[in-house]
């Protein structure tokens, strides 16, 4: 095995120096390896230690959402920048090249199946990105255990899986990269202590020397080695999802002074807030409906409010026993304008998850990863996410015969002309059709994805900190998790019920257009047809409490959901369904030409959310959800995110917030699984989309998540400035 001198692609070096060929146990070689050389700092503004390198300059690395990622460009540069080591970082270019993870993954996905993609009809697994998702790793595990004690735990489930040795030597490995990227900072935090001349930095570093001198090896005394501890390992982990955060951090809370813990907290949430940080979950119910709200439950929405920013993500579970202090804390802090925390129901997500076999202690256990999407606290892998299938785009390419009408390509199968349905279910059976056959093309490539991904880029060092990867030897993306599964968003759902419905009635019902007429009228983007346009744009829509609307979302909705939980993924478990655009809404409208609800070619403007096309809701709250309502929300087993626009200055009232909880709590009664609020100013969007520079603090919720409105794209700023502002 040849030995590599530099230490400017550790990854690389650690991976290929691996001493067994086992994949799992090269990258845990090259975890380790990296841990041993990656450039450390302690920032002045740090209370905790812990890595993180945004412009990170290697080439070859592992990123826990991804798989191995290799920068030829950057290998390139590194090949120039030291040429000292030229000829070594060209052998590992050309030995490296093939070990990318998405590039391997993509090397297996059809030209059909790009065409959907393409086409913005739906993708799956590696057709984007993001390959590998999100998780939430049982930090609890690491706190009540350390490293040391899992370590104990590797030993004793060795003997009970024969055969599994350079699976869990490849565990050690990973731990081992933690310890050793602790014990680094441990000895930079001592230099830097002797070198200050502050009292104050000094005393600051010696606290962090101190507490690396315990753990991760060993489990924390207090909140602040929990902070560290937890901080650490979070970071090693790429900035993930710290999952119930208020859970497992309650006992060592409850081991400090209020001052200190209340520092500590703080000083944690700035640092979530400068990495970006995923989503961070707090309060809920347990089996038997008690109430597991807590301090620290309350001291993140303290901070929520305080701080008003776009990161970590929090959302918040609330059920019949939710306290009424929490409810108003919670209200507070969306009032602010930042889009948090989104909210989720027990009562319609336990029974939801339960329903896919997992145990009622369990199910109470679920948490949300990346923007919304639902796992079980470490003991899951339920896939963020797998995939996407766009249902107005399945009805667009019903109306083409499977054609996209924008690119010409044949991307669905031919359901037959559309000028020869006899009746509304002719139509309504090819949109189905259509719908199958995307959702049977995203499935198999976020199946075959994950297969191949389960042998390409295993993940030793969350398979540590994930139930039933140690005790059954196996890694968490190869069936090693207690649970499994996949999820698959529906976007464009309200625009293809609009659609329907307007088809419906003025063609089949009324019989005031043909089908003919309405091919005719889309072909020419409504021009000449301007009756017919005013007719289909101002037809009832969805989110007013129209029954003859309402019916055929129901039945969009059901066929989806219900379809999906046929098709089973390689990871194990069922595929389930839910909403959320992510930021992509605009992008998919754009993807599709003129509909029969009245958009028209060239409009970006599509449903965000379960609810309404934006600005079609014009009956008030109550209307919307009554709509919404008429789904069993109980099928989505992803985050089903419902999303609302509320007058900042209402919602800022106390009068406004107790209408907002009474509001949310009959919509939760009613089986509604989850709200995205938005508190905002119609005008203050208008004159930030105008004037960005005076608007550069201006938070709001896209779609699962929030963000700078003047940062995003303008069809997505243009999406939420149509959203309707509902007066409490």
């Amino acid at each position: 095995m040849k030995k590599y001198m530099n230490t400017i692609e550790p990854f690389a070096v650690g991976y290929l120096e691996a001493e067994k060929d086992d994949v799992g146990y090269r990258i845990a070689s090259g975890l380790l390896r990296r841990a041993q050389h990656m450039p450390i700092s302690i920032p002045d503004d740090h209370m905790f230690a812990g890595w993180y390198n945004e412009n990170d300059p290697c080439g070859v690395k592992f990123e826990y959402g991804i798989g191995i990622v290799v920068k030829q460009d950057k290998l390139r540069r590194n090949m120039e920048q030291y040429p000292e080591y030229a000829e070594e970082l060209a052998e590992i270019l050309d030995k490296c090249a093939n070990i990318d993870t998405v590039a391997s993954v993509r090397e297996h996905i059809t030209e059909a199946e790009w065409n959907i993609s393409r086409c913005e009809a739906g993708w799956g697994g590696g057709l984007r990105a993001w390959t590998g998702g999100h998780s939430n790793p049982g930090y609890d595990i690491l706190l009540e255990n350390g490293t040391d004690g899992l370590r104990k735990k590797i030993a004793h489930y060795r003997t009970v899986n024969n055969g599994k040795d350079v699976f869990y030597d490849g565990l050690l490995l990973a731990l081992d990269a933690v310890d050793t990227i602790a014990a680094r900072y441990q000895a930079l935090a001592a230099e830097m202590e002797e070198k200050s001349t502050s009292d104050a930095d000094r005393a600051r570093l010696a606290r962090i020397a101190d507490a690396l001198t315990r753990v991760p090896q060993n489990p924390p005394k207090d909140f602040f080695e929990a902070c560290q501890m937890f901080w650490l390992v979070f970071c090693t982990d790429g900035i993930d999802s710290p999952g119930r955060f208020d859970q497992f951090m309650i006992p060592y809370w409850r081991k400090s002074e209020e001052k200190d813990r209340r520092e500590c907290l703080r000083a944690l949430w700035h640092l979530f807030k400068k990495t970006r940080a995923w989503n961070l979950c707090i309060s809920g119910s347990d089996a038997a409906g008690n109430d597991e709200t807590n301090e620290v439950s309350y001291a993140v929405l303290d901070l929520v409010r305080e701080f008003a920013c776009d990161a970590p993500n929090v959302t918040m579970r609330v059920h019949k026993g939710t306290p009424e202090a929490l409810w108003k804390s919670a209200a507070a802090a969306i009032a602010t304008g930042c889009g948090m925390p989104a909210l989720y129901n027990d009562e319609c997500v336990c029974p939801a998850l339960e329903a896919l076999g997992i145990p009622s202690e369990d199910a109470h256990d679920y948490c949300m990863n990346g923007c919304n999407q639902i796992d079980i606290f470490g003991k899951s892998h339920m896939g963020l996410e797998d995939g996407e299938v766009c249902l107005a785009k399945c009805l667009e390419m019903a109306l083409y015969r499977g054609k996209c009408p924008l690119s010409g390509k044949q991307v669905g199968v031919d359901t037959g002309d559309p000028r020869q349905f006899a009746d509304y279910e002719a139509l309504y059976a090819a949109y189905c059709r259509q719908v199958e056959y995307v959702t049977d093309s995203v499935t198999d490539v976020a199946s075959r994805t994950q297969e191949i991904m389960s042998r390409i880029a295993p993940n030793p060092h969350r398979s540590n900190l994930i139930l039933g990867c140690i005790e059954r030897g196996a890694d968490m993306k190869n069936r090693g998790p207690l649970y499994a599964g996949a999820q698959i968003l529906a976007e464009g759902l309200a625009d293809a019920v609009d659609s329907l419905a307007a088809v419906r009635h003025f063609v089949f019902d009324t019989h005031k257009y043909s089908m003919t007429d309405l091919m005719d009228a889309l072909d020419n983007n409504f021009e000449g047809w301007d009756g017919m346009y005013r007719d289909f744009r101002s037809f009832d829509k969805f989110g007013n409490d129209c029954a003859y609307v309402d019916e055929i979302y129901r039945n969009v909705t059901d066929h989806f959901y219900g379809y999906l939980l046929t098709k089973h993924p390689y990871r194990g478990g069922q595929f389930g369904g839910g909403c959320s655009t992510f930021s992509r809404a605009a992008t998919y409208g754009g993807a599709i030409g003129a509909l029969p609800n009245g958009k028209k070619r060239g409009e970006s403007l599509l449903a965000d959310s379960i609810g309404a096309v934006p600005g079609c809701d014009k009956n008030g709250p109550t209307a919307l959800l009554n709509s919404v309502l008429i789904a069993d929300q109980s099928l989505a087993k992803s985050g089903n995110v419902m999303q609302m626009k509320f007058s900042k200055s209402i919602l800022g009232t106390e009068r406004g917030q107790q209408a907002f909880i009474a509001l949310a709590k009959t919509y939760f009664a009613g089986g509604g699984q989850q709200l995205s609020i938005n508190a905002i100013s119609h005008e203050e969007l208008l004159d930030a989309k105008i004037h960005p520079e005076n608007h550069g603090n201006l938070i709001v919720r896209v779609g699962g998540y929030s963000d700078y409105f003047t940062a995003l794209s303008e069809g997505l700023q243009d999406n939420i400035i149509a959203r309707t502002e509902i007066e409490l």
